[in-house]
């Protein structure tokens, strides 16, 4: 990849830098969310990047536009509730009221348990599911086994697309340290739920009857001593009970994660990677764009949030620093004539000599004019300091979106500005999906 002309220097980015990333791909998400055929839309990236935000902002705004919409949220924050102004999420879809036009919007969160519990109840008897529900492993299992949040999203989600009661999904995926887990977790734990230890488990359940049992008595009778030491009896006895109820129903994780994860290929899936203008965020999804071309899953773009503008995007850095550096120390600069030249400029050099010594200028006295004056070079001087470190943020975030965009040209982008404080109404959500939709009129966010 080509050097960054911006890696050389913190200034304000020339015209070319600024209209950089304008000349990429835009993302309209409009004609994304108008299309009838589009049914799932899947927000994912890296924790801490606004999800949740974005996801509840389409389905607002794809309800506003004439769909019904439901919004699946895994955010345990419930900032998704709130700004719709609902009290509380559920694993049951909830009307929002106070949208505008004639579409609807529902909203409801992931309850990983009840979501796990509603699988055991559908593929086994009354007797069976309450033997397997009260198991001690499987509660462990089905409250916090590794993977089961990202495994029943996709539960969730194939049960409402199967339910065929809304038009459009938006799913807001759950946090995690890597975006990747979204696709990795759930076929993690369908393989441990199929896997050989559990298949050896459930031998004995399968074979039956005392030939069964005494096939394999040696063989079980060795393993299960040794897993007893490492596992704990009751621990083990616990995973046997759990395995022989649910007997029926194994085989069948594997195959549901399998198919939703084709129904994530499937033609009516859109996929936003949602990401900030910051190195890791970005290279997280840059991750998640080369996992979903290689595993055929449609991409319909980047939504890039929080990124910073400034209405004086003229004054670089440099400049600014310099002109407060001026005005907290008036000598560095001659101003007799009413030109400002640097104290170590061609003019000046060479001519100290025959300068007189400089002495320092007496404090003014507390309110009077000088003094008054002296208050406003500071806070003026302060405020040039802020924009400097303003600047400098603008480049360093141009930087990282220039090398994502070099990487990936084939994807589309949408920027979100950085926003004075966080979304927390209907009101905002609609602002939000305002900034997502391509058209709009250009917004700076202003220092």
């Amino acid at each position: 990849m080509s050097t960054d002309p911006a890696e050389a220097s913190e200034t304000a980015p020339e015209p070319e830098q600024a209209r950089r990333l304008s000349s990429a791909r835009v993302l309209d998400v409009d004609p994304l969310l108008d299309d009838p055929r589009t049914r799932i839309v899947v927000c994912c990236g890296s924790g801490g990047v606004g999800k949740t935000t974005t996801a509840a902002a389409l389905g607002l705004r794809a309800a506003e536009r004439g769909r019904k919409v439901v919004v699946l949220t895994i955010d345990p924050a419930k900032r998704l509730a709130q700004s719709m102004g609902i009290d509380s999420l559920d694993n049951v879809p909830r009307r929002v009221k106070g949208t505008e036009g004639d579409g609807e919007l529902h909203a409801m969160m992931l309850d990983m348990k009840r979501t796990f519990d509603e699988v055991v109840e559908a593929h086994a008897d009354p007797a069976r599911a309450a033997a397997i529900l009260a198991n001690p492993f499987y509660q462990s299992l089905s409250a916090g086994f590794a993977g089961t949040q990202e495994y029943m999203a996709m539960e969730k989600l194939g049960q409402l697309r199967a339910r065929d009661e809304w038009d459009l999904i938006v799913v807001d995926t759950p946090p995690s340290r890597s975006a990747l887990d979204f696709l990795d977790a759930p076929k993690r734990l369908g393989s441990f739920l199929d896997g050989r230890l559990i298949r050896l488990l459930t031998a004995p359940a399968k074979l039956g009857g005392r030939a069964g049992m005494a096939f394999l008595n040696v063989g079980m009778s060795m393993m299960t001593g040794t897993l007893g030491k490492l596992l704990g009896g009751q621990l083990l006895k616990d995973v046997q009970t759990f395995v022989a109820a649910m007997d029926t129903t194994f085989g069948g994780f594997r195959t549901r994660a399998d198919a939703t994860y084709k129904l994530l290929q499937a033609p009516g899936t859109a996929f936003l990677v949602v990401a900030a203008p910051e190195r890791d965020a970005l290279r997280e999804a840059a991750y998640f764009v080369e996992r979903l071309a290689a595993e055929s899953m449609p991409l319909a773009g980047l939504v890039l949030n929080r990124v910073h503008g400034s209405g004086a995007g003229g004054l670089s850095a440099e400049r600014a620093l310099a002109a407060a550096e001026n005005l907290e120390d008036p000598r560095i600069v001659d101003q007799g004539d009413g030109k400002a030249g640097l104290r170590n400029s061609p003019d000046t050099q060479g001519s100290s000599q025959s300068s007189a010594p400089e002495t320092a200028a007496p404090a003014p006295e507390e309110g009077s004019p000088a003094d008054t004056e002296r208050s406003v070079d500071r806070l003026t001087a302060g405020l040039l300091r802020l924009h400097a470190e303003r600047m400098r943020l603008l480049v360093r975030e141009r930087r990282t979106r220039d090398r994502f965009a070099a990487r990936h040209p084939e994807v589309a982008v949408v920027e979100v500005p950085a926003l004075p404080g966080d979304v927390h109404d209907l009101t905002g959500l609609r602002d939000i999906g305002d900034r997502l939709a391509a058209r709009r009129p250009e917004r700076t966010e202003h220092i």
